[in-house]
């Protein structure tokens, strides 16, 4: 079964505020924030989160997914989980 949206979004958002933020107030961080602008991550922060999304939602993050488009935001990464998700063939049981 694939994660809901709401659940991506408070994954994600939970480990920005414990790793990237240091902080564990769901208020610092609203989800469509720019984190590129409010300097919350750098290309290594980058990274970081890649690793992240592929070991909580088992997705690959290729390279060429690396993109602002894909990354700047709760809301950017969540919608980057839910079409890489959508794109992956079904599970054989």
């Amino acid at each position: 079964m694939k994660p809901e949206r709401s659940q991506i979004n408070a994954d994600i958002r939970g480990y920005i505020l414990e790793n990237l933020l240091f902080s564990n107030d769901g208020s610092d961080l609203a989800d469509q924030a720019s984190l590129l602008e409010l300097g919350v991550i750098d290309s290594t922060g980058v990274l970081e989160l890649a690793l992240f999304l592929e070991v909580q939602f088992g997705i690959s993050v290729r390279g060429e997914d690396l993109l602002p488009q894909n990354f700047d935001s709760v809301d950017s990464m969540s919608d980057f989980v839910l079409r890489t998700l959508a794109s992956a063939p079904a599970a054989k049981a």
